[in-house]
């Protein structure tokens, strides 16, 4: 779909000169912050294992590079997982995210199209987990969110809207 659709409609939109010049998606990296997970580390386990579902494969525990007291955080403590997905699975996910994940979400209008870094890529949050359909209901502790952020080959944000609004992201206008 990508090379026959898509290619040819961002050639004659941006003008590009080379069919290499048409921007891709590059990778995509899922990350959970585990704020709680100062009390109880438990709690990494099992959202390793939910972000292991939702993504193919075993993410990485992020550790804090600094203390901060107010936070009653020492440098070397777990305080997330994130996983970075690439080549099939990204797509894999892209597609399940888009077609599957983003629907089931409660009075779904759209994704906003501001959250673009100004380089051509796309972050947004998600507010619960359970609109993933590997996510058993039965077996969710406590909800959580995650960040997605979603790296093109783009050099402008309007190259990277046009790319995902011809994947098929639903954008709110």
């Amino acid at each position: 779909m990508y090379l026959e659709e898509i290619v040819p409609k961002m050639i004659e939109e941006f003008n590009y000169k080379s069919i290499m010049e048409v921007p891709h998606l590059s990778k995509i990296v899922l990350n959970i912050g585990l704020g709680e997970a100062i009390q109880n580390q438990k709690i990494v386990d099992t959202v390793i294992s939910e972000l292991t579902l939702i993504a193919g494969q075993r993410p990485v525990v992020t550790k804090a590079k600094k203390s901060i007291a107010a936070f009653k955080l020492r440098a070397g403590m777990v305080i997330g997982v994130m996983v970075t997905l690439r080549k099939d699975r990204m797509y894999e996910f892209f597609d399940r995210f888009v077609n599957i994940a983003l629907p089931r979400v409660r009075d779904f209008r759209g994704i906003s199209p501001k959250s673009f870094d100004g380089r051509g890529n796309f972050s947004l949050g998600i507010t619960e987990q359970l609109i993933f359909p590997e996510i058993d209901y039965d077996k969710v502790d406590k909800v959580r969110g995650m960040g997605i952020t979603i790296l093109t080959s783009a050099k402008k944000d309007e190259e990277c809207f046009f790319l995902l609004k011809s994947l098929g992201m639903p954008f709110r206008m």
